[in-house]
């Protein structure tokens, strides 16, 4: 029922509004199923932990205040989620040589196993998700979001 509401309630918007309504249904309905393919796959993380494993695959070596300013969540939330992955095994940390204040983060073997898994999962919904789109209609789609992107990014302060 509430599913149906929504739609009706999206028709009334002006089409900019309705866009975003929509980004934000589908990036709901990806990441509900990626939470779900975590739960039932090889180890329960949160969104916010493979968020966290995904940033510290593709950089190898980061910081904790990295991840902060990255995530936009609070040190004591991402102190917590860096140790919670640290005692699973997924991720392990070595004292800065330059700032020994710090630590740099890195993928565990396991933990690379994982984020693998999350990679080819994401690849999966992807293909799911434009799976009615023709080819060049799925180029449209990108240029057509990454011209909303620049426009939001441009104007970043102004809101």
């Amino acid at each position: 029922m509430s599913k149906q509401v929504d739609i009706v309630n999206r028709k009334d918007l002006p089409p900019a509004e309705q866009a975003f309504e929509l980004i934000h249904a589908i990036m709901h309905m990806h990441r509900a199923r990626q939470l779900r393919g975590l739960h039932e796959g090889p180890s329960e993380l949160t969104h916010m932990e493979g968020k966290a494993l995904g940033h510290i695959a593709r950089h190898p070596g980061a910081t904790q205040s990295e991840l902060v300013a990255h995530s936009r969540r609070d040190k004591a939330q991402i102190a917590r989620l860096i140790g919670s992955l640290r005692e699973r095994g997924l991720i392990e940390t070595q004292v800065d040589a330059q700032d020994r204040r710090s630590q740099r983060m890195q993928l565990t073997a396991d933990g690379q196993r994982l984020y693998e898994t999350l990679q080819l999962q994401g690849r999966t919904l992807a293909r799911l998700g434009m799976a009615s789109l023709s080819a060049e209609e799925s180029r449209q789609l990108v240029a057509l979001l990454q011209k909303v992107e620049q426009s939001l990014s441009a104007t970043q302060d102004e809101a």
